[in-house]
């Protein structure tokens, strides 16, 4: 049966809605998941498949390049053909993916079904999130809501290395990416009797023309990004990055032409959806200071890959923690300073991180990440709720996807940005600290990143390795603690931005005039239009 509902009409939402977030929790699990179990399966599939290093780059990148290019055209698709429908698309196509990755039977075969898992991976997190806000529509229920479901996002990074682990151990490579099918085909059985239908039934048809210029903006500054962390600033990167902007800008400017654009930028007119966008962009760009962490656990602790994903799982667990947390204190405190506390306390986290050397051992370090992790809950999960509450519900999945986009670009330009501060570091401090008798050539590949000089110093003899090997992890530590002083300094103003752009929303237990997202662009200060109408099918 269809029917027009006021989705902004605060009705709580019952049992089959709770219900139906728990079906809604298994693709965000499962996605999640799929990310990090990847990496602890390369060893055997790059031997079964003989495998290049370039073919496993490919492999490991494509599938995240894809979905961060594919989300801005798959939320607004959800817009305009329904979300649920969408979704059961995508989780069945997904599914199939999964079963032909599995069974590859050579490189370009699973490079190929790793590129369909990332679109059609695209259509799961924007129809998930942009469910969820209008299922929810009280803003008690749909920060609890929001913060369930970004639970087992960060849940499912934690136990990836975990699951990988077991089934490698128990099975070939290939089922770790088998993991989908049951899951998908429970959300396909579940998903049609637990969830609503969600479009506008105004949206338009879709501008084919969009599409590709948004793939053509996303990929190459992703690309660009990752490839500047990777290897320095080089043309290539440079090129993709420039070639990204310049179409960037026309895609916008052809969105302001159309009648029905994929990209609404009046979306932007909203300063809560603005300004909770920018943190979460920004906030993404702090994650880049993980990528240094990882590589100390590894490179100077010398802990295996697993060992070091599992001194993780604390931090994970504090940002769950701090998830679940966020709603309860913004039900009597304004978001603005929810926010805002939480971002001091990740700077104060990373404030640990800048103390750590030779002499605190793995313990300080742990400590620093779990309050930088516990802080990064009310930013995510509360960012999150502003962004969707701040959207028109017709425009939840053009919203959702943005949210998206955005954290994969802050992710990416943080790996960037933090990898760039760490190896300049590295590189200044060892340049002065390599003792004698190595080797130029030896001396030079040491210079060039921790890793290198791990490698190297195995190669020379007793004395000489081990004092290459004690200033390269010195000098990786000046740089983990470089990486984590910008950390803590983005955090601070982020938070100095949270307390200021975000004041005038209400606490969300205030119901009062004004508790809610605030007005659009075209609507008074401290006014509140009426939430348009969006067409909804109950069965």
């Amino acid at each position: 049966m269809d029917a027009i509902a006021d989705a902004g009409s605060g009705v709580k939402a019952g049992r089959r809605e709770w219900i139906g977030l728990a079906v809604l929790a298994l693709p965000t699990l499962l996605l999640a998941l799929d990310s990090s179990v990847l990496y602890l399966a390369l060893p055997q599939l790059s031997a079964d498949l003989d495998a290049g290093s370039t073919q496993l780059l490919w492999i490991t990148d494509i599938y995240g390049f894809l979905i961060a290019g594919c989300l801005v055209t798959m939320g607004t698709l959800g817009d305009r053909i329904g979300r649920r429908r969408l979704l059961m698309i995508g989780a069945g196509l997904f599914a199939l993916a999964s079963v032909a990755a599995a069974y590859s039977t050579g490189a370009e075969m699973l490079i190929a079904t790793r590129a369909l898992m990332g679109i059609t991976g695209a259509t799961l997190m924007p129809s998930t999130l942009a469910l969820l806000s209008n299922m929810f529509r009280d803003p008690k229920q749909m920060g609890t809501a929001i913060a369930v479901w970004m639970s087992c996002f960060m849940g499912g990074m934690a136990i990836g290395p975990v699951v990988g682990g077991v089934l490698l151990e128990n099975f070939w490579w290939g089922s770790v990416f088998l993991l989908s099918v049951p899951v998908m085909g429970l959300l396909l059985v579940a998903g049609p009797r637990l969830l609503p239908e969600y479009r506008d039934p105004n949206a338009g048809k879709v501008d084919v023309l969009s599409v590709i210029m948004s793939l053509a903006t996303i990929l190459p500054l992703i690309y660009g990004l990752k490839e500047l962390a990777k290897s320095g600033v080089q043309a290539t990167s440079l090129v993709a990055i420039a070639v990204g902007v310049v179409v960037g800008l026309l895609f916008i400017r052809r969105q302001r032409t159309l009648e029905h654009p994929l990209l609404d930028l009046r979306l932007f007119g909203n300063r809560s959806f603005s300004a909770a966008l920018i943190i979460m962009v920004f906030g993404g760009v702090m994650s880049g200071t993980f990528l240094l962490i990882n590589l100390y656990l590894q490179t100077v602790e010398g802990l295996s890959p697993l060992r070091a994903g599992l001194w993780l799982v604390p931090g994970t667990v504090a940002t769950v923690l701090g998830l679940q947390l966020a709603p309860i204190i913004a039900r009597k405190v304004r978001p603005a300073y929810t926010i805002a506390g939480g971002l001091l306390v990740m700077a104060i986290g990373y404030a640990l991180v800048t103390q750590v050397d030779n002499s605190t051992g793995i313990g300080l370090l742990v400590a620093g990440i779990y309050v930088s992790a516990l802080g990064a809950g009310p930013m995510a999960g509360l960012g999150t709720g502003l962004i969707m509450a701040s959207a028109p519900p017709e425009k939840a999945g053009s919203a959702a996807s943005l949210s998206e986009t955005g954290g994969e670009l802050g992710i990416a330009l943080g790996i960037a940005a933090i990898g760039s501060v760490g190896t300049a570091v590295y590189g200044a401090q060892i340049s002065d600290a390599i003792p004698a008798g190595v080797p130029a050539q030896a001396a030079a590949t040491a210079s060039e990143s921790i890793a290198s000089a791990v490698h190297v110093a195995a190669d020379l003899p007793g004395a000489t390795g081990a004092g290459l090997l004690a200033a390269a992890r010195e000098a990786f530590t000046s740089a983990l603690n470089s990486g984590a002083a910008v950390s803590a300094g983005l955090a601070v103003l982020l938070a100095v931005l949270a307390a200021v752009a975000l004041r005038h929303v209400n606490p969300s237990g205030d119901h009062g005039h004004g508790g809610g997202a605030e007005e659009s662009g075209e609507a008074a200060a401290g006014s509140e239009p009426s939430p348009p109408a969006v067409q909804v099918t109950t069965g």
